[in-house]
């Protein structure tokens, strides 16, 4: 399989769609994976028809962790220096709205990379799991920080020393995904919600995610100084003015992200 098949890139509007491709690893998160995933939301997020994104895997596996074979016998210093993990962050630092449509194994590298989404949309089968103590490491792509704040520090301490995986039911009840629906329709409720957030205005979807993703990463001060920033800075938007003079004339707006 070539590197460019290792992600499949498909758009539908305004959203794009992106799916992991490797299925016979379970989607496992080989650095080409992620090189070739890098490249995608590059160029997605430079194009400015694209105003939101989903990351999907299989019915089976969203990922079933990161590809165990291309580090085992790697060293810290090659670890270190060759960054392989910090690459990941890329698409947490995304700054359009990405969707998360997990079904099955959400494992290891793969609850990591849903967690750098923005919402998580699951299936009824979705598994989510940190089980790196089993191998002798621990979570380093967010496993341990950003669990903990989307499910408070005694249920990911509970994920992560034991390794145990929680049900789609459970994420939803601990508030680490936003709904469940029947496999046959999740990946579909994702595109959908992906395509009413690309109605809105992208200047303002992209400036409120960047508040809200504050609101957990710095106090309280600093995150109302950038709300409040971010909040005078749109309007000096073309769509500010379109969207309140929209609802004045009681129609629908026609954002198109100036």
């Amino acid at each position: 399989m070539s590197d460019e098949q290792l992600v499949l890139a498909a758009v539908d509007g305004h959203v794009a769609t992106l799916t992991l491709n490797r299925p016979k690893a379970l989607n496992a998160i080989s650095p080409a994976l992620i090189e070739t995933l890098i490249a995608h939301l590059d160029r997605f997020e430079a194009d400015e028809q694209i105003r939101a994104l989903v990351l999907t895997g299989s019915d089976r596996a969203f990922a079933a962790g990161a590809d165990i074979k291309a580090m085992s016998t790697a060293s810290a210093s090659e670890m270190l220096l060759g960054r392989s993990i910090e690459r990941w962050t890329r698409l947490a630092a995304c700054r359009k709205p990405i969707i998360a449509a997990v079904s099955g194994y959400a494992f290891g590298g793969g609850c990591e990379l849903a967690m750098m989404c923005d919402i998580i949309i699951a299936s009824e089968s979705a598994q989510f799991s940190q089980p790196e103590v089993n191998l002798g490491v621990m979570p380093g792509a967010g496993g341990t920080q950003r669990l903990t704040r989307a499910i408070g520090p005694q249920r990911a301490m509970e994920m992560v020393l034991t390794g145990n995986p929680i049900t789609a039911q459970e994420a939803l009840q601990y508030g680490l995904v936003n709904r469940i629906f029947p496999i046959e329709r999740y990946l579909a409720e994702a595109q959908a919600l992906a395509a009413t957030i690309a109605e809105k205005a992208p200047i303002a979807v992209m400036l409120a995610k960047e508040a809200i993703r504050a609101a957990s990463e710095t106090t309280l001060r600093e995150g109302l100084a950038l709300e409040l920033r971010n909040f005078y800075l749109l309007f000096d938007t073309e769509d500010q003015k379109e969207g309140m003079r929209a609802f004045i004339e009681k129609r629908k707006p026609i954002f198109k992200g100036r």
